[in-house]
């Protein structure tokens, strides 16, 4: 079996896709930390186009951007599906995939906005959990796909619990009971999926980075983009 790596670092959402990912399917990997302050010239030959972490390299094949990896992985690995089979089914998980990366930007912009600014990504942010979990995207289900964990929850899943990190961060609270049952409903199946619980970032310490870097990062670029 040709070897696999991801390049990726902590505590990027992004690189815990491609984890998440990895785990679920039973994927053995090397995990290689990329300082993206002082990228190495490994991920600069993978990804030179971006230059951004997570790059999955397979055998000496470079695959990049998050959710791109988690379908390769899906389609080398057929093990533990991902994606529905049903072509109808897996139409709707993309499209709802692609969503969270369209929308979810709107958390980083509230993590590094102040005043006006900031407004408009809580706004922008309760719209599209709003859209996505309350009111179309996830109905009753346990999952997006159902009963089993699939790539839409992988993408949600890297945007609501760095949300949880950022609201600390920045003082606000969105994600209220009141407003978002179904939302902290489908955030507690997510997190207790052995693979997800097993694999997410220690809370306090991320938090604490988060708060921390806030008001450093105000006027940076820092914050990840999609990827």
């Amino acid at each position: 079996m040709e070897e696999v790596k991801l390049l990726g670092q902590w505590p990027s959402p992004f690189t815990y896709r491609v984890i998440w990912a990895l785990k679920i399917k039973g994927i053995p990997y090397e995990f290689v930390a990329d300082d993206v302050t002082n990228k190495s010239p490994s991920l600069l030959k993978c990804n030179p186009v971006h230059k951004k972490i997570p790059v999955l390299v397979h055998g000496e094949k470079p695959i990049c951007e998050s959710m791109i990896i988690v379908e390769y992985l899906d389609e080398v690995w057929p093990q533990n599906p991902l994606l529905p089979s049903d072509p109808q089914e897996r139409a709707v998980a993309r499209f709802w995939a692609k969503f969270a990366d369209d929308k979810g930007p709107s958390i980083w912009d509230m993590f590094r906005g102040t005043g006006e600014a900031l407004e408009q990504a809580k706004k922008a942010t309760l719209e599209m959990l709003q859209a996505a979990i309350e009111d179309h995207g996830l109905g009753d289900k346990k999952f997006f796909g159902g009963d089993q964990i699939g790539i839409a929850d992988i993408a949600f899943g890297s945007i609501i619990h760095w949300l949880t990190f950022i609201q600390v961060a920045v003082g606000v609270n969105l994600l209220e009971t009141h407003r978002f049952p179904r939302l902290l409903g489908w955030l507690q199946n997510f997190q207790q999926v052995p693979e997800i619980q097993e694999n997410l970032p220690d809370w306090e310490e991320t938090a604490a980075f988060f708060t921390g870097r806030r008001e450093v990062l105000l006027k940076s670029t820092w914050p990840p983009r999609r990827q």
